[in-house]
């Protein structure tokens, strides 16, 4: 029988117990829903914790009793600030070392937890955290494949929303309306639509600017489904493109075909970024590649693992990943192929499937 997630997790983090505190907005923890399980809910206030000798219990209000009853572990419902520290005490029992992730634990949690474990050592388990959840099991792999298939479906259809004088605004809104009704619970993220010149901003945020003949059109938007993520990018041309964007596109289609072949079990996470960057650097856009290759993908749409030049990391079947060169020309417009990628044991499967050709709208 497999580990459950909380037991991978007290494992890695190599502590008596874990406390993920659930705040208030925005300070709400994505791994609060990735040990209990749950994918409903706001559960602000709440905790799960984690203990060697008493497994994962579920600590929430009133106010989230019937969703959390669907959760991992035991669940146990507070209506008064005492009895919620009650809870927390029991729950974390005799631990003499509690990790907590400090990445996503502001201080007053961090001084209540220490309160709460009365004198016990509190560590950092962020880095644990996320090597554990950076290895996806199957239930997590086919919710991102759905939100995958959703992104996927909308890049299709992206030909058919573009015309003259749509504006990146418009154009963004009609592909997060559109990501709705195929079944997305809301945005990975702010969808990215920029057009012309402003495309060479690689987060560039959608304005009242409208499409005209001989644009460029880059857009980086991804679904939530099931508390999952997904994230793409394509990038087409309305009319006849610049022949300098052109020939970007060509070289960065290569860059990722390169970077994606050198994905797999076992690879250091800096080699897939090595790969297409040498690609890129070969060509007239040396120096035009300036951030990353790749990062984890998950609940959050930017998780842990970084495929960078100076990454430590080591990338292991099950880990999802993005696959993202781009070439920015400044003045001009820039290029960008995204696809997410799930590591196998014998190499790589692309997650989104939307053609990558070069796509010119007439």
């Amino acid at each position: 029988m497999e580990p459950t997630r909380a037991e991978r997790l007290i494992e890695a983090a190599g502590t008596d117990a874990v406390v993920i505190s659930n705040g208030t907005e925005p300070f709400l923890d994505s791994a609060f829903w990735y040990l209990t399980g749950l994918d409903s809910g706001t559960f602000e206030g709440s905790f799960a914790v984690v203990s060697r000798e008493r497994g994962l219990h579920v600590i929430v209000s009133k106010l989230e009793e019937e969703a959390a009853k669907r959760s991992r572990g035991e669940v146990t419902v507070y209506s008064t600030g005492r009895e919620r520290d009650d809870a927390v005490k029991k729950a974390i029992g005799s631990a003499g070392r509690i990790g907590i992730p400090f990445d996503s634990t502001v201080h007053s949690m961090f001084a209540y937890i220490s309160k709460m474990g009365e004198g016990a050592e509190i560590s950092n388990i962020s880095p644990a955290l996320g090597e554990v959840r950076s290895v996806k099991d199957r239930e997590e792999i086919s919710r991102i494949e759905a939100a995958c298939a959703i992104s996927s479906k909308v890049a299709s259809e992206i030909p058919g929303m573009l015309r003259e004088k749509i504006s990146e605004e418009e154009a963004a809104a009609r592909m997060d309306s559109r990501m709705r009704e195929l079944g997305a619970s809301g945005n990975a993220f702010e969808t990215i639509a920029a057009f012309g010149s402003a495309s060479a901003e690689p987060h560039h945020r959608p304005t009242g600017y409208r499409l005209k003949k001989g644009d460029v059109a880059l857009f980086d938007f991804g679904a939530k489904r099931n508390m999952y993520c997904s994230d793409l990018t394509r990038t087409v041309f309305l009319g006849d493109p610049d022949p300098r964007l052109l020939r970007a596109y060509e070289v960065v289609l290569e860059a990722q075909r390169a970077g994606i072949e050198a994905i797999k079990d076992g690879v250091q996470a800096k080699e897939p970024d090595a790969a297409a960057r040498d690609v890129i650097e070969a060509s007239e856009f040396r120096g035009m590649f300036i951030h990353s290759f790749g990062h984890g993908i998950g609940m959050d749409v930017h998780e842990p693992i970084s495929l960078s030049p100076r990454s430590e990391n080591v990338l292991k079947a099950g880990n999802v990943v993005s696959a993202e060169p781009g070439v920015y020309i400044s003045g001009v417009g820039g290029i960008r192929i995204e696809d997410t990628v799930l590591v196998t044991e014998n190499g790589c499967r692309r997650l989104t499937d939307f053609d990558r050709s070069v796509t010119i709208i007439r």
